[in-house]
Parts: C-alpha cells; structure tokens; sequence
C-alpha cells in the first residue's frame, strides 16, 4: 500500500493528517501524482460518487469597490481596464438565474464588488431571489462582501441557500494581500451567515506568494469554519493589479492542492474555481478526481472556459452532472 493509500484510509476513518503528512501531499513527487489523485478520489468516491456540481456567476457590480486586495481588478488600486457599473436592476439577475438553469448550474452565484452591501443593493438582491424561488429549482447563493447579522437574517429569509465569503488566504499572510479589512472581518461574516441558517461557502486563492504551510493552514481553518462549500481559486493575475505578473503555479502543484484539501475537508464540496483553465490547463479534467465542483461560464473579470467544452469532459470522464432535471414551474 502506498503512502497515498495509506491517507485516504486515514482519512475515510475520520483520523486528521497531520502537519507533515500534509506538507507530503504538496510535496509528492511527480511521478506519484497519479496514485495521489487515484487516493484523493476514493475519499471523494465515497462521499460524492462520480457527480460533478454545476455553479455559475452573475457580476452584478463590478469595480467600484473601496478595498486594496491585490488580487483583484475590482479593488480601488487596481488599474486593469475592466467594465464598471454599478447594481443591475432585479429582473436582468432574474434573467441570468434562467441562463444558469438552462446551463444544468445547481447553484446561482449573485456576486456583487464593494466592502458590503448598501440598504439599495440588499433589496434589489432579496426582491431578485424571491421571485427566482418562484419560478427555478435552483439554489442561490449570495456574495455581497462583509455582512451584519440583520442583513444576514434577510438574505435568509428571502430564499438564499448558500452565502459565500472567502477568507482567500492563511491568517498569517493576510496582511499582504489586503489591509482594508482583517482576517477576523472575514471570518465573522462567515459566522453571521451559519447563524442566520445560511449554508457556509468559504475558500482560497492560491499562488499569491504563500508558503506550502499557509495553503495547509488556509485548509484546516475551512475545516475549522465548517465550511459546506469551498472554491479554490488559482490566481490569474491581472494586469493592473497589485499581484500582475505573479505566475508561481504549475498545473501538477495545483492538483495537489486539490488532493490536500479534499484530504483535509473529505465531506464538502471541493469547486475549482477562477483560474482553472489557466493553471490547470490540459491538466483540468484530472481535478475533477478530488474535487467535486467546478464554475460553468465566466468569471468575475475573466473568462472561463465554455459551458460545452465543461460537458464534454464530464462526460469524457465518465461522471454525470447533479443537476435537478425539474422543468421550470410557476
């Protein structure tokens, strides 16, 4: 039996790894790298069979965001040309619920730039998913920035399922990618959205100048968090932004990434993220063997790869999509 092996047993026990099995996992050797998705795969067999969840996003504000993250073209730092507009009005959010559903997405993303959400912008999101609930079997999730537990109660109470709020990196290496908000800002909103009975979505950006430790530490706080839902992001950097030019990433490191953080978080939804068609390149289609998830379509500022295209190699695999094939209802 191969170390690898030997995890995935460890880890279909409920045992944790620890920190130097861990390190081990990002640090496997290239040419173990099968029999490491080979195990990552067993642990996501067990809790996910061969389905592939469907997630798209609508940008519903984009730039005009007062924060400095590195990262992104949003931020107020940020130079990078990109389309900016202030809240779509509800029906044109009503509309892109329509094209996800079409699209086989299970899960609505309703992004919007900014350090949080406005009274104004709330109510056009609140008021745009009740009236999705009426006429979609799709679950919605929100990403508004920061939230206050009131704001959090409402987005409840109007339908949404899931609320996303990253905490993108380890606590430790924070502060380099942002310092108009902290760490703890990150994981409160987190908090505020399990406590209004919302399903937590939290994740990562990797390849933003981190240690192999960081990414380790970014996995276990999300364990930690309880986190249902965790999108890894592989920085795709922007021209214009504070991070341009940074290309540390390989698509074999990236996959390792993915078997740690369905080794450390074997339960959840593990979703490649932004990013993946330019890190994971011809490699994409292996990341579907620890990780359960992928967006369809495109991105916040960037394009992703086309819905078709995502098919056929779901298909090519052999896996299935977990689509509810309800029609629409009224």
């Amino acid at each position: 039996m191969s170390i690898w092996q030997s995890l995935a047993r460890k880890v279909l026990k409920g045992e944790e790894l620890s920190d130097q099995e861990a390190l081990s996992v990002l640090e496997c050797p290239n040419d173990q790298l099968l029999n490491l998705l080979d195990s990552a795969y067993q642990v996501r067999k067990q809790y996910y069979g061969n389905k592939v969840k469907l997630n798209m996003i609508i940008n519903t504000k984009s730039g005009l965001c007062p924060e400095n993250c590195g990262y992104c073209a949003q931020s107020r730092d940020s130079t990078a040309p990109i389309e900016k507009y202030r809240m779509m009005d509800k029906e044109t959010i009503v509309q892109g619920a329509k094209r996800a559903h079409e699209r086989k997405a299970g899960t609505y993303c309703i992004v919007a730039s900014g350090r949080g959400p406005s009274k104004r912008e709330l109510a056009t999101v609140t008021s745009a998913v009740e009236e999705i609930k009426q006429h979609y079997n799709i679950k919605v999730c929100a990403c508004l920035g920061l939230l206050e537990p009131e704001q959090a109660d409402q987005l409840k109470e109007a339908g949404v399922e899931r609320y996303n709020h990253n905490i993108n990196t380890s606590e430790n290496h924070h502060d380099y990618i942002t310092t108009s908000h902290s760490y703890y800002d990150r994981v409160a909103t987190v908090n505020a959205a399990k406590t209004a009975g919302i399903s937590p979505c939290s994740g990562v950006i990797v390849g933003m100048k981190e240690k192999k430790e960081d990414v380790i530490e970014m996995a276990r706080a999300l364990r930690e968090l309880n986190a249902d839902s965790i999108p890894i992001n592989f920085l795709h950097a922007i021209d214009g932004t504070l991070l341009e030019g940074t290309n540390e990433l390989t698509p074999t490191y990236c996959l390792k990434v993915l078997c740690l953080f369905r080794f450390i978080n074997p339960t959840k939804e593990i979703r490649i993220s932004g990013g993946r068609e330019v890190n994971l390149r011809s490699l994409q289609s292996f990341g579907l063997y620890p990780a359960n998830s992928i967006f369809i379509g495109d991105y916040l500022t960037t394009e992703g790869q086309a819905h078709l295209q995502d098919y056929k190699m779901i298909e090519d695999l052999g896996f299935e999509i977990d689509y509810v094939t309800t029609e629409e209802f009224v």
